[in-house]
């Protein structure tokens, strides 16, 4: 079926949009800013994992990266190439599955090397093995998203490495962004290259994780390239990789909800949906992350009794399954169409079934304008977790 993506009328249930226009936009550049800097960036499966959406990727990376079996699995089988692999903690009862379905194993302690470089080497000779440190540096100013704060899980600090590293560390890994600009990676990597450059000598390659929005509007990508460049210029033997995942599917696409009531307590009234932010919407809860509303002014707890003011409403039963305040240009009616912008990135990979609600459905937008419907979920597909 073909849509209006102005106002998507017609739809009658929720559904998430990928639109193939923006998502090669996004493609694109990432693609062009990988090979003026010559480096290699990768797709982070943790914010997005649409594997239908694979073979558009394929025209564009050549690889992924992963952070557990099945995302290894997924990057092995359905794109089509072994995976970067990180985990916090790898297990003996999957390990030499992960070991098989990577190209790249990053462990994130010595202790953990020690453990399974052997075993994971001899089930994959191919495989090139890497340390994640901790650069003790980080501007994420959101606690649970900073990955440098202190009594961090993630790294080895450079007084806990030994002057040589141990046989069979071929690179390290870094990621302390979240959503970053070109300027705080310039500051992040004095810090990393004062920590970590005697090192440099003994790697053959470095990744400096995720976390680099380079497709925001004002990301600065000339800036991206120039400081890659020059970090290439004086270790010139080290290949360089990045990985985001909200840089690939930023602003790539809306999530499409319908209005199912209007209630009203206090003077508030709540539109409830027929979508929810802790099941469909969850960093909106956990960052929280505010979405923006198409066609709707966000605006503070003062102007909650005006009119055609709302809060929106999700329909599980928990009570905090509600943001605030909206405000729109007419009262809102049953079954009229609210658009979530920007719903691709950790919402798909993070959704999650509780109270049964129904799960939106997930559509690819063809550049002709026709929208096919990917994956509809059913009962069964509730059911079937807990079988």
């Amino acid at each position: 079926m073909k849509l209006d993506t102005t106002t998507f009328q017609g739809l009658t249930k929720p559904v998430y949009i990928l639109e193939e226009q923006r998502l090669r936009r996004n493609l694109q550049l990432i693609s062009d800013v990988a090979k003026a800097a010559d480096v290699e960036i990768i797709l982070a499966f943790k914010a997005y994992a649409l594997w239908k959406t694979f073979p558009i990727f394929r025209e564009y990376i050549r690889a992924t990266t992963a952070s557990s079996l099945y995302e290894a699995k997924l990057g092995n089988t359905e794109f089509g190439a072994p995976t970067h692999t990180f985990s916090p903690a790898y297990t003996d009862y999957e390990i030499d599955e992960i070991a098989c379905c990577s190209s790249h194993l990053v462990f994130n302690s010595l202790t953990q090397f020690t453990r399974f470089f052997n075993r994971a080497t001899a089930v994959n000779p191919q495989l090139s093995c890497g340390l994640r440190v901790n650069p003790e540096y980080s501007e994420v100013d959101t606690l649970i998203y900073n990955p440098c704060a202190a009594g961090t899980r993630f790294g080895v600090s450079a007084d806990k490495l030994p002057a040589d590293l141990p046989k069979g560390i071929d690179g390290f890994h870094v990621h302390c962004h979240c959503e970053s600009g070109s300027d705080v990676f310039e500051r992040t990597l004095q810090h990393i290259e004062a920590k970590f450059s005697k090192w440099f000598s003994q790697i053959r390659w470095i990744n400096f994780g995720g976390g680099h929005l380079m497709t925001r509007k004002d990301y600065d990508t000339d800036r991206l390239i120039s400081i890659l460049k020059a970090f290439k210029a004086r270790y010139p033997h080290l290949k360089v990789i990045l990985e985001p995942g909200s840089a690939f599917a930023w602003q790539t696409g809306p999530l499409v909800a319908q209005v199912v009531d209007v209630v009203e307590d206090k003077g508030i009234s709540t539109a409830i949906l027929n979508v929810s932010f802790t099941c469909h919407m969850p960093d909106c809860l956990e960052m929280p992350y505010h979405p923006a509303v198409r066609n709707a002014e966000v605006v503070d707890d003062a102007y909650q009794n005006d009119k055609n003011v709302y809060r929106l409403g999700g329909n599980s039963c928990l009570s905090g399954d509600w943001m605030g305040y909206w405000k729109f240009d007419h009262e809102l009616q049953i079954g009229e169409t609210i658009i979530f912008e920007d719903m691709l990135h950790y919402t798909t990979v993070k959704t999650n079934m509780f109270n049964g609600i129904t799960h939106p459905d997930l559509a690819l937008l063809h550049l002709d304008g026709e929208l096919e419907l990917l994956r509809s979920y059913k009962y069964e597909d509730y059911r079937d977790r807990m079988d």
